[in-house]
């Protein structure tokens, strides 16, 4: 709050009374656009958030060619629609967008903000709400991802893996330098699966955030994993969580990297756990790149993301007989429902399951029918 009882983002922190403006109407604009991002800031949101907000809120006034005092409900109608039919946005994407919109109408709506009364002294007439139940679309549904996204099955993850090792033998053999960066994002991937991990949370893991597991003595120094980068809820730091080593494997690709390969790097004052060979960590987009040309050069469809392994993870242990319950600590999800979201499994999966209890009924049936004769 300001010394003179302004809340952050207030129409007289941005605007000296009394003062004329050269273009008044951009200048008020812009004003209106840093208030907006200080409130959002004084949230707590993060400023990837704040930033995507504002730039689509710009992106609409360019649409429109109007200023917020000008702005009707037809407007968001049409734009909304454009970007549904012509671009193909995806469901979520759109909501998301009118839901910057409407948060934008409500900071300058809102009389504590003043800016209503700054634009009608200055214009004649005061921005309203654009945005409501009947012009946008609403929410109804908890899950909304992209249908075609699923799991890896047991033998594209097998056949995935294997790729990613064959690719550094081949780019070694040629002696290039490329088999370091190659080996890297290979042991991240694998890493990745081993823990159910996000792209994000893989991506900034530093090589401290492994350790030992006391009830899991077998798997030595990589007993156990620390997230310290989940998925944040809105307005909250990143959500920690530590996930324990169930593959055999793991330590082993793990152990291979941290004292033969990522030295080489040169990480000497690097804590990530994946340094990149012009920065401290690997960036997304490299992770991405890298994801997308193994994925076609195996042929495999565009349902698999980096976030399958993910899902790989959490199917992979429950049609191994892992509880619920320890899968849905593992991944960090609050609900279960989410973890069940996650759940691809294989029909051949279900046709065990199918089996299994099939089989049961009828021991138990012929069990009672002996008894019975006897």
């Amino acid at each position: 709050m300001g010394a003179d009882g302004s809340i952050p983002g207030a129409a007289r922190l941005h605007l000296v009374d009394g003062i004329t403006l050269l273009r008044p109407e951009e200048q008020v604009f812009t004003a209106m656009l840093t208030g907006f991002a200080n409130q959002q800031l004084a949230r707590n949101l993060a400023r990837s958030t704040v930033e995507g907000r504002e730039n689509t809120v710009k992106a609409f006034a360019a649409y429109v060619n109007a200023y917020p005092w000008q702005w009707m409900p037809a407007m968001v109608d049409e734009w909304l629609g454009d970007l549904r039919s012509l671009r193909e946005l995806k469901r979520s994407t759109i909501r998301s967008y009118s839901e910057a919109v409407r948060a934008f109408c409500h900071f300058v709506t809102d009389p504590l903000y003043e800016w209503a009364m700054t634009c009608e002294e200055r214009f004649g007439t005061h921005p309203i709400q654009i945005v409501h139940e009947w012009n946008t679309a609403v929410h109804v549904q908890e899950h909304e991802a992209d249908a075609a996204k699923r799991a890896f099955t047991k033998a594209e993850l097998h056949a995935f893996f294997e790729h990613c090792d064959d690719e550094v033998a081949r780019i070694r053999a040629f002696g290039r330098k490329g088999w370091l960066p190659a080996f890297r994002d290979a042991t991240l991937f694998k890493t990745a699966y081993s823990y159910g991990l996000r792209r994000n949370e893989a991506r900034m893991l530093d090589a401290a955030d492994f350790g030992r597991n006391p009830h899991g003595t077998e798997f030595g120094e990589y007993g156990r994993c620390h997230v310290r980068y989940g998925k944040a809820k809105k307005g909250s730091p990143p959500k920690r969580r530590t996930a324990l080593t169930v593959w055999k494997w793991t330590p082993d690709i793990l152990e291979e990297w941290f004292t033969e390969v990522r030295p080489l790097f040169g990480t000497d004052n690097n804590p990530a756990a994946w340094p990149s060979e012009r920065g401290l960590r690997i960036g997304c987009q490299r992770l991405n790149s890298r994801f997308i040309a193994y994925r076609q050069a195996l042929s495999l469809d565009e349902g698999l993301d980096f976030h399958s392994f993910r899902r790989s993870y959490v199917t992979h242990l429950i049609e191994d007989g892992w509880d619920p319950r320890f899968v849905q600590e593992q991944v960090g999800h609050e609900h279960a429902s989410t973890t069940a979201i996650y759940t691809c499994v294989s029909s051949d999966f279900r046709t065990r399951t199918l089996r299994r209890h099939l089989d049961a009924t009828i021991a138990a049936a012929l069990q009672a029918q002996t008894g019975e004769e006897s």
